[in-house]
């Protein structure tokens, strides 16, 4: 199945999720625990339906859902096909009835709450070093390059967050690691607001309000990111 574009996903309109990184994530708020297990009871059934699930973590007083696809079609340019892990209609569909089923037991979306990490490695060797941080991470060699055309680390049952590498900052990066954190468009500025109070500062806003780099007193840098076109922001 094909995935879809960021614009295509904004075009479904879809309230109650957020697209952070690869997935579609929604969180809802329950009356307790016992609620949520019987929100994602009736969720599993309606993925029973359709043969597809998203991923589910229950909380005290709220469900985290992700929707993604883990065998998407992307196709480059030069119309070479990739499987990677991405949104697909599937994904879509399945989203619009968890908020009709939401919607029914009363329980209330709360998009702006929702948050992704991940990790990138600046390297110019990542076919070298990947099966390292594979096995490290995760355990499984299969893990690198899963659901991604390059060498990312991911793991399939999301037990850990990705790892990516990004050869064009190695040459001059003083700090190799750092984290990603997606967040909904509308608490960015919350969020880099708060960084900046609690002493931190803005290092890069170039290519905002995709990506904005923010750094702590000792220069250690993290990343603040939205998908832009998913939020029909551009």
């Amino acid at each position: 199945m094909d995935m879809l574009r960021s614009a295509q996903i904004a075009e479904a309109g879809l309230t109650d999720w957020r697209k952070l990184a690869q997935g579609l994530h929604a969180r809802y708020v329950t009356d307790g625990f016992a609620a949520g297990a019987r929100f994602v009871a009736a969720v599993g059934e309606a993925g029973d339906e359709v043969g597809h699930h998203p991923r589910a973590a229950i909380g005290d007083r709220h469900v985290d859902l992700e929707l993604v696809t883990a065998e998407a079609i992307y196709r480059a340019d030069d119309g070479t096909e990739h499987v990677v892990e991405w949104v697909t209609q599937q994904d879509v569909d399945l989203a619009r009835r968890i908020t009709d089923l939401a919607a029914d037991l009363g329980l209330v979306a709360d998009p702006a709450a929702v948050s992704e990490v991940e990790l990138g490695l600046d390297t110019t060797s990542s076919a070298t070093v990947a099966p390292v941080w594979a096995a490290l991470l995760t355990g499984d060699a299969a893990s690198q390059g899963l659901g991604s055309p390059g060498d990312e680390v991911r793991d399939a049952t999301g037990r850990v967050p990705n790892l990516w590498f990004d050869d064009e900052a190695a040459a001059d990066a003083t700090q190799r690691f750092h984290v990603e954190v997606y967040v909904a468009p509308e608490v960015r500025e919350q969020r880099i607001a708060a960084a900046v109070a609690a002493g931190g500062t803005v290092a890069d806003d170039s290519q905002a309000p995709g990506l904005t780099v923010l750094a702590d007193q000792d220069g250690n840098t993290g990343v603040i990111c939205i998908d832009a076109a998913a939020a029909g922001l551009g």
